[in-house]
């Protein structure tokens, strides 16, 4: 088997999300052109995954990686890898062949993604992702209408939840007390049961990110995320030695699993963050996730891609997948046109259950994507 063709295919589609002047995700409707990268063998086997650049994939990927075998991921993906430095490319593009890839090889082996890895599980539990705060009437517009949020989730099913506080263009933000005020309501509302998360402005200076730490130390939340800029890991190993509340990044740090490597030996996190668009697909946030696991460190995977599903099915030093973004304005279960059901229904019990299809278990509306091809 030969790797015979990869293609990217750009499609329109109306969004339920909405971006503010700071890129911040809010419920609204904007137009948007999405991509499907599709891997083909010479014997007709396909594999498929939203993103990619068609640029990159024309120029870079089609004449490294036609005729090659489509198992030899790692060898591919090393390969590209490259490229996208010297390219100067980000690792989304690079994630979506990646992912293909894996996609194709769980589809000739009739398996879902996390058993071709290794399962080691068949659900997880998730966490309520929340969207950044606002000015919608009915949304989250204060600390209680985060608590009033909070609640509808617990009753949903969910046992964990991680806020996004206010994020400028908010009127207001950022303050580090009007974040404590929106998580003080929260826990007051749902209780000490349930695990709470925050992910506050990410450029607070080291004395405002310290404040923020201590007082969710109070409110006892489960661990807090990237307060500040990831440039400087000086400031993260100062404010680890600081809290006792777990620290956990980096998200958006350029430089993949060896960056990562560089964070855990300057003692700058105590939990590390990995996600498939962050790092280039599944084959690097493998590495990422050993890596962890060699150091005993607990992680969170970033975001709710099939991808990162089929991570979590795979690993265990994990407990929840982020499930969002979400909003009170915002159904969720309803999937986005180019798809027929979402992958990540979640039970009564605040449990996802891994994909039993073969491949990523993507179930995509290939007439939509045809009918509104770019």
């Amino acid at each position: 088997m030969k790797i015979a063709d990869i293609t990217v295919q750009e499609f329109r589609y109306t969004s339920r999300i909405g971006r503010d002047s700071e890129g911040h995700a809010h419920p609204g409707n904007l137009d948007l052109t999405g991509s499907l990268v599709t891997v083909v063998t010479d014997d007709g086997a396909e594999g498929h995954c939203l993103g990619g650049s068609k640029e990159f994939v024309e120029q870079i990927v089609r004449p490294r990686i036609v005729g090659k075998d489509p198992f030899h991921r790692e060898y591919i993906w090393q390969d590209l890898a490259e490229r996208t430095r010297r390219w100067n490319m980000d690792d989304k593009g690079l994630a979506a062949v990646d992912m293909a890839l894996w996609d194709l090889a769980g589809k000739v082996t009739g398996q879902p993604v996390y058993k071709l890895i290794g399962a080691y599980r068949d659900k997880v539990k998730a966490y309520a992702s929340t969207m950044v705060g606002d000015d919608i009437e009915g949304g989250l517009n204060t600390p209680e209408a985060y608590a009033n949020f909070a609640e509808t989730c617990v009753a949903r099913g969910y046992k964990a939840i991680k806020i996004h506080s206010f994020y400028p263009p908010k009127a207001g933000a950022p303050d580090p007390r009007l974040d404590a005020d929106i998580c003080r309501a929260v826990r007051e509302r749902v209780g000490p049961d349930i695990a709470l998360m925050l992910d506050p402005y990410h450029d607070y200076n080291r004395e405002e990110a310290l404040y923020l730490g201590r007082e969710l130390e109070k409110l006892e939340f489960a661990w807090y995320e990237e307060p500040m800029n990831e440039y400087s890991i000086a400031s993260y190993v100062w404010l680890t030695q600081r809290l006792d509340i777990p620290v956990l990044a980096p998200e958006v740090a350029l430089g993949r699993h060896h960056t990562r490597a560089e964070w855990i030996e300057r003692g700058a996190c105590d939990m590390l963050r990995v996600g498939v668009g962050d790092v280039g697909g599944i084959t690097p946030s493998l590495k990422v996730i050993a890596l962890a696991e060699c150091f005993r460190m607990s992680m969170d995977v970033h975001g709710p891609h099939p991808g990162n599903l089929h991570l979590l099915g795979s690993m265990r030093n994990a407990e929840f997948f982020e499930r969002g973004l979400l909003h009170p304005h915002v159904d969720y279960e309803t999937p986005a046109p180019y798809l027929n059901s979402i992958h990540d229904p979640i039970d009564s019990d605040g449990y996802v259950q891994m994909p039993q299809a073969p491949g990523l278990g993507y179930d995509f509306n290939f007439e939509y994507i045809r009918d509104n091809a770019v």
